[in-house]
């Protein structure tokens, strides 16, 4: 069974678990949704065979809700020149901040607790725990991570930036991620996605620039997810190759739902936060006297199979896809380093993007090889870098959590079961 027709069957087999919900959607909304799930499923999808009238209701209300571009935005408008006094601002701005960067730039870092410093030595491993940070640090893991990476790979003094900016930066961030108090969309959540990203690049040989930086931003957004996907999957047909700007938004993408592939205490975890975020709009929704959205309903909600369905159809794909894109870029980079006999920086007229060896200042921090602590940094070059062994664990550990699922699912069938019967 190749891999589209096993997709086929999880996808029909999610949506025969969906049936005899007790929601229709009228018939007018049900066109429009079927027409959007058609345009998602067209002739280059893995999923184009399945009949969107085969698809339950809430299924395709999720879908469309969540995974397709929203019809009918505002078209942007153009952009104004800038006024004569917005410009003189400007420079007022730019002469403040370089007499701020004189006198702050060589400012004391930021000071580490003891019990930070040890959570942050697993900052190079896959399922590294950010819940422990975010309590080591007194709730500022997304403060501790930023300014780890920061000086980790030598951006301070490379962009010389004033280590007072940063900081408060950070805070500042912090502050607007803990503004609703959400259980998942917060700075420890924000404080994951930064060290994954870390991890993805320096164990695949990835490597950095604004304009990436807002469309890596951009395609965090899950309403473009299918579109992604699709794009880089064409791209890897085409005889130039891939765009490795396409492919750093990939991996802030798949940073972001990674935690279905981290192990079971950590996804566990995001999980139920994740739900309890949903199952308070649901709760608002029912104050207001609204329907529910999809899987906000905290009496009916089927968790255990929204994750299966989730891993199956969003998180497998996109991490299969990434190694695929990495493979194609860094083994050529791999070739060519071993060719050349160069230096870690090895960059390509092809792009504008540098494929930068993200470990160089860790070796340089470490010369003589250790740290103050005595602990010694791992090789991460380019000829180091082991591709099939960071599939393979992904792989496993996504496969070990969908088991974990399976198992629940039938609880959960069970307890439905038995609620049914009460209720009759």
């Amino acid at each position: 069974m190749d891999k589209k027709e096993k997709n086929i069957l999880c996808f029909n087999f999610l949506f025969q678990r969906c049936k005899g919900k007790p929601k229709v959607l009228k018939s007018k909304t049900q066109n429009k949704v079927k027409t959007i799930i058609q345009r998602l499923l067209d002739t280059d999808d893995e999923l184009c065979d399945i009949q969107s009238d085969a698809v339950p209701s809430e299924v395709r209300d999720w879908l469309a809700s969540t995974f397709t571009r929203k019809m009918g935005m505002t078209k942007k408008k153009p952009e104004e020149k800038p006024k004569f006094r917005s410009i003189v601002h400007a420079v007022q701005a730019g002469i403040f901040v370089e007499r701020m960067y004189r006198k702050s730039f060589h400012l004391v870092g930021l000071a580490y607790p003891a019990a930070v410093i040890v959570t942050l030595k697993d900052i190079d491993k896959w399922s590294f725990d950010v819940f422990a940070l975010n309590e080591a640090s007194g709730e500022h893991s997304l403060k501790f991570m930023i300014y780890e990476l920061f000086t980790r790979y030598d951006l301070i003094n490379r962009f010389k930036i004033p280590v007072s900016c940063l900081i408060a930066f950070a805070e500042a961030l912090e502050v607007g991620y803990s503004k609703y108090k959400n259980p998942y969309h917060n700075l420890i959540h924000a404080a994951d996605v930064t060290q994954t990203v870390h991890y993805i690049m320096l164990h695949t040989g990835i490597m950095d620039l604004r304009n990436l930086v807002i469309e890596m931003v951009l395609s965090t957004d899950m309403s473009g997810h299918f579109q992604q996907i699709k794009n880089i999957r064409n791209s890897l047909q085409q005889p130039e190759g891939i765009d490795r700007a396409k492919t750093m938004s990939l991996i802030l993408h798949a940073a972001d739902i990674s935690h279905p592939a981290k192990t079971w205490k950590l996804h566990y975890r995001w999980t139920m936060a994740l739900m309890e975020e949903f199952f308070l709009q649901g709760d608002k929704e029912a104050e207001l006297g609204l329907p529910f959205s999809p899987l906000c309903d905290r009496k009916s909600t089927m968790v255990a199979q929204s994750q299966i369905g989730f891993i199956d159809f969003i998180v497998e794909p996109t991490f299969s896809l990434l190694t695929d894109s990495t493979e194609k870029i860094v083994i050529p980079l791999i070739e060519e380093a071993s060719k050349a006999e160069t230096s870690p920086y090895v960059a390509s007229s092809s792009t504008t993007i540098v494929g930068l060896h993200t470990a160089d200042v860790l070796r340089r921090s470490s010369a003589k090889g250790s740290t103050n602590d005595g602990s010694f940094f791992p090789d991460y070059s380019l000829a180091a870098v082991d591709l099939k062994s960071f599939k393979n664990n992904l792989v496993d550990i996504i496969q070990q959590n969908k088991e974990r699922w399976k198992e629940l699912a039938s609880q959960e069938a069970r307890t439905s079961k038995k609620r049914k019967c009460i209720h009759q």
